[in-house]
């Protein structure tokens, strides 16, 4: 009975596992072909990258007389290419997309690679400027979106507020925009991994369990990025009212 009980379960894990391939493959051609509508650029570019790269080692396969036992190598290097390719220009398609709106900056925290703890709108005002905490490595990190009189004083205020608890844990404050001294969205994840590592997994669960206590200031903010053509007025009525 329990064998009986295993093979149905692996059957199912195995149809479950069919099932999320064919949904993850059907989501990669959507964008692909969302891609294609707005980037008229993609497709010769991934193909010119396949072409140079599985070019170049059955071209090396020549000089070192193994032609055809590098050209199976070279066409997976080549399609390798151009999926990264298909990457880098979604993710520049979308980030193009989220520039300037409010949210975009908390979206994308959110989807930062790495072990980071991101606490959304710990402070913000009804014009939709915020600041988002987040914590790793090299210790406090302030990320303010908005117009850059406001998001100054609101650093300002969670900085001070957070530095009674924290006492010398290094504390990082940065404004994204595109204005000179900001930091362009697009350009977030490699500020951040950029910056210097001060503090261990462990002192990071604890520099948590001290902010955890903390709440948060001001308005809430709208998940992701405001939508293009969405009325601030009607946002901002929204937010008052939470």
């Amino acid at each position: 009975m329990a064998e009986k009980l295993d093979k149905e379960a692996a059957k199912q894990a195995k149809k479950e596992k069919r099932a999320a391939g064919k949904a993850k493959r059907g989501q990669i051609f959507q964008a692909f072909k969302m891609q294609r509508k707005e980037d008229k650029a993609l497709i010769p570019w991934m193909l010119g990258s396949f072409l140079v790269v599985g070019g170049a080692v059955f071209a090396l396969g020549w000089l070192i007389n193994i032609p055809w036992l590098l050209l199976p190598i070279g066409i997976m290097l080549g399609l390798l290419a151009a999926v990264i390719i298909f990457g880098r220009r979604v993710q520049k398609t979308v980030f193009s997309k989220a520039d300037g709106q409010p949210g975009a900056a908390a979206w994308a925290l959110d989807n930062l690679r790495g072990r980071w703890r991101v606490t959304q709108t710990v402070a913000a005002t009804t014009q939709l400027d915020a600041v988002h905490r987040v914590l790793g490595g090299p210790g406090v990190i302030l990320v303010a979106e908005g117009a850059p009189h406001r998001v100054k004083n609101l650093l300002a205020q969670e900085k001070k507020r957070i530095s009674r608890l924290i006492g010398e844990t290094p504390i990082y404050d940065l404004t994204v925009g595109n204005d000179e001294g900001q930091v362009p969205l697009r350009k977030l994840q490699n500020y951040m991994m950029k910056l210097p590592r001060n503090l261990k997994p462990k002192q990071v669960d604890a520099l948590e369990a001290k902010l955890s206590a903390l709440g948060t200031r001001g308005a809430a903010m709208p998940k992701g990025p405001m939508p293009q053509g969405a009325k601030m007025r009607n946002v901002q009525r929204t937010i008052r009212r939470r």
